[in-house]
C-alpha cells in the first residue's frame, strides 16, 4: 500500500516540475545601456608611417613632395632621396617634375639642420639632375642677410656646376623673380663660365616656377611671352642669353600641354627657328633635346625620333645632344655612349655617338 503511494506522489512532483518549467519566464532581462554604448579601450587610428612605401596610381608634384618631406623629417635626407630615386623609377613620369621636389627636399633639410649647410650636404645625391643641391644653396642664399657678400661664398673657392646652378635659383629668390637683379648677383662670379652656370638658375626658375608659389606664376612674364616668341632671351646681356634660349622651351611646352599633345616637341623645335641669331637657334634646339629626354626618359627610341624629325637638318644633331645632355644629368654620370645610344639606330645612334659623353650640368 505504501507503495503505490510513494508512486503517486512521485508522479506529482514530476508534473509539478514539469508545469513549473513550461510557465516560467525564461527571458532575461537586458541592460538598458548597450554593450556598443560602453567605454572600451579603442586603439587609435594608425597613421601613415613616413617610412611606409606609398604607391599611389600617379604622383602629382605636390603629393610626391609633402610625403618625401615627412619623410625626411622623420629620417634624414639620405632616406627621402633613395626613396625619391625609387620612384623615379618605378614611376618614370616623375621625372617630369622630380627635379623641383628635390629642390623641396633641400630647403627641407636645411630647416631640419637648422640651417647647417654641411649637415645637410652629408646627405647629398645627384638624383633627379642635383636638385637636392640646388634647394640647399638657393634657401641658403635666400636666408642670407647680405645676398652680394654671400653668393660667391657658398660654393666655397672651387664651386661646381651644380652648386652655381642652385645660386641661380636663389637669386631669383633673393630678387623677388628679377632676372636683371638676379644677373646682377651672378655677375659678382666675374668668370664667365661660372657666371652661364649661374644663370642656368636663374631662367630654369623663370620658365618653371613653383605651381604651388601664386607669386612666382604672378610675376611669370604670360603677356610677353605671348606677344614675343623667344621672351626675355634676346634682350639678355651675351653672357647670360644662351642659357634663357636652353630653358625657354619649359614654357613653351608647358603652355601646349605636351603631356597631351606630344605633337608640342616637334612644334617647339621649329618654335626655336624663330630666334634672331644662330646661337639663340641652337641653345634653343639643345634646349628643346634636353625636355624631350627629360619628358619620355622611359622611350628614348620616340625621343630620337623626334629630333630626328626636326625641321632643318642641322637641328638634328643639336637635338641629339640635348638628349644626351639629360640622359647624363638624370644618371649622374657619362653612361649615354654606353646605355642610351646602343639602343637607337641609323643617323640617330651615330649622332649620339658623336654627342657623347656630353655631359653638362644643365638640367
Amino acid at each position: 500500500m505504501g507503495r503505490p503511494l510513494a508512486l503517486l506522489a512521485a508522479l506529482g512532483i514530476f508534473l509539478a516540475g514539469v508545469w513549473a518549467v513550461a510557465t516560467t519566464p525564461w527571458t532575461v532581462a537586458v541592460a538598458t545601456t548597450s554593450v556598443d554604448a560602453l567605454p572600451v579601450a579603442v586603439p587609435p587610428t594608425p597613421r601613415p608611417s613616413a617610412t611606409a612605401p606609398v604607391t599611389p596610381a600617379a604622383w602629382t608634384r605636390s603629393t610626391l613632395r609633402d610625403h618625401l618631406v615627412a619623410e625626411l623629417d622623420a629620417t634624414d635626407p639620405g632616406r627621402a632621396l633613395a626613396e625619391l630615386e625609387r620612384i623615379t623609377v618605378s614611376q618614370p613620369q616623375v621625372n617630369d617634375f622630380c627635379h623641383p621636389v628635390a629642390h623641396d627636399l633641400g630647403h627641407a633639410a636645411l630647416e631640419k639642420y637648422h640651417g647647417s649647410v654641411t649637415q645637410a650636404l652629408n646627405y647629398s645625391n645627384d638624383v633627379c639632375g642635383s636638385g637636392y643641391l640646388h634647394g640647399i644653396m638657393e634657401e641658403k642664399l635666400a636666408q642670407s642677410a647680405d645676398p652680394e657678400r654671400d653668393v660667391t661664398r657658398l660654393c666655397g673657392p672651387s664651386p661646381t656646376g651644380s652648386c652655381l646652378h642652385g645660386i641661380g635659383h636663389g637669386a631669383m629668390f633673393v630678387s623677388h623673380l628679377d632676372v636683371a637683379k638676379a644677373e646682377q648677383l651672378c655677375d659678382r662670379f666675374g668668370d664667365r663660365g661660372q657666371i652661364g652656370s649661374c644663370a642656368e638658375g636663374i631662367f630654369m626658375q623663370l620658365f618653371e616656377p613653383d605651381e604651388d608659389d601664386p607669386t612666382a606664376l604672378a610675376k611669370l612674364p604670360a603677356a610677353q611671352l605671348a606677344a614675343e616668341p623667344l621672351y626675355p632671351c634676346p634682350e639678355q646681356p651675351s653672357v647670360f642669353r644662351s642659357a634663357c634660349y636652353f630653358y625657354a622651351p619649359i614654357y613653351f611646352l608647358q603652355t601646349h600641354d605636351y603631356v597631351h599633345h606630344q605633337e608640342a616637341f616637334g612644334q617647339s623645335l621649329r618654335w626655336c627657328l624663330g630666334a634672331p641669331d644662330q646661337d639663340g637657334r641652337d641653345s634653343c634646339t639643345k634646349g628643346t633635346g634636353s625636355r624631350i629626354m627629360k619628358y619620355n626618359l622611359e622611350r628614348p627610341v620616340w625621343d630620337a625620333a623626334q629630333c630626328m624629325a626636326a625641321p632643318r637638318d642641322g637641328q638634328r644633331q643639336i637635338c641629339v645632344a640635348g638628349l644626351v645632355s639629360y640622359w647624363n644629368v638624370n644618371y649622374h654620370d657619362t653612361s649615354a655612349r654606353t646605355r642610351l645610344c646602343p639602343q637607337l639606330a641609323g643617323e640617330a645612334r651615330d649622332l649620339c655617338r658623336t654627342a657623347a659623353p656630353g655631359s653638362g650640368t644643365a638640367d
